[in-house]
């Protein structure tokens, strides 16, 4: 089912105008919502996190009207988990800024039940998360995560990270950071102008949005953006050490494996934006679920 998203998706990204590039203001207007997007602005590496000031800054500059409802602490590696706790703690340190003492999920629960509890926002964007989020990184990221907790409450949503399957180098993701959200700006904006029926994205789709770090220093430009899968490949390694007295050290490496063809990680590591059509479902392609049915035919409780 997920397959048969990918190319009409696809077609709307890059075969259109160039992606660089922005359609005019009569478009948009006949196309798209009308005027600046309301946007929810959430992340996993805590609100406070330059990651989420930078694109936030830079969306209220395009003329977004941006709201922060994040995590209060970091919450990397958190999933699509929910708290589910009978009361949660929620900080409003300055104007647009609600601090959630909880997941990626709880934040965007709260945003959508309360902050925007009037009206849903016309857009839910998820970091720009300090590091990539391709492969199987994506299926544990708190950043997914928050994107798939907007999906499934029937608001369209976007993932941003930044980085590649390498040891991180701060400095260099942070400056990679600012060509990351520009080219989050123009992906909106494509979408806000080629949008029907006021979606910015079919219902139950979302983006996973990985941006290269290009360059010694990381202010390079990428060299084009790719409609792409998620990469089966595992990306991290742990290793165990016991360490004797009832704990265990945990080591985590890279683990080299050939990249998928039209995957999230060779797009990337050819330092291009990936751009991977996502859902808020785990269903399986139609062949498999085929596969899957022709396997247990017959089988009784």
């Amino acid at each position: 089912m997920r397959r048969k998203r990918v190319l009409p998706l696809a077609a709307l990204l890059l075969c259109t105008p160039a992606l660089a590039g922005t359609a005019p203001a009569s478009a948009a207007a006949e196309t798209g919502p009308a005027g600046p997007l309301r946007i929810l602005l959430t992340n996993d590496d805590g609100y406070n996190a330059p990651g989420i000031r930078m694109l936030f800054q830079r969306l209220t500059a395009a003329g977004h009207d941006v709201t922060i409802v994040a995590p209060l602490t970091n919450q990397s590696g958190a999933g699509t988990k929910l708290m589910s706790a009978s009361t949660i703690r929620v900080e409003h340190p300055e104007p647009r800024v609600w601090a959630v003492d909880g997941t990626p999920g709880d934040s965007v629960s709260f945003g959508l039940g309360a902050v925007f509890a009037d009206r849903a926002p016309d857009l839910v964007v998820s970091g720009t998360n300090f590091g990539p989020n391709v492969a199987a990184l994506a299926t544990h990221s708190g950043t997914v995560g928050g994107a798939i907790a907007a999906l499934e409450r029937g608001v369209p949503a976007i993932a941003v990270s930044t980085g590649e399957m390498a040891v991180p180098v701060p400095e260099q993701i942070l400056n990679a950071m600012r060509p990351t959200n520009d080219f989050t700006v123009k992906l909106i904006e494509r979408l806000r102008t080629q949008a029907r029926n006021g979606r910015l994205l079919p219902e139950g789709v979302g983006l996973n949005v990985n941006h290269p770090v290009v360059g010694a220093d990381g202010t390079g430009t990428a060299r084009g953006a790719s409609v792409t899968t998620q990469d089966p490949q595992v990306g991290l390694k742990a290793e165990y050490t016991d360490a004797g007295d009832g704990t265990w050290k945990v080591g985590v490496s890279v683990v080299p494996a050939p990249d998928q063809k039209g995957g999230d990680v060779e797009a990337v590591g050819a330092d291009k934006v990936s751009v991977a059509p996502i859902s808020p479902d785990w269903n399986t392609g139609t062949a498999d679920f085929a596969k899957v049915a022709k396997l247990l035919g017959g089988l009784r409780p």
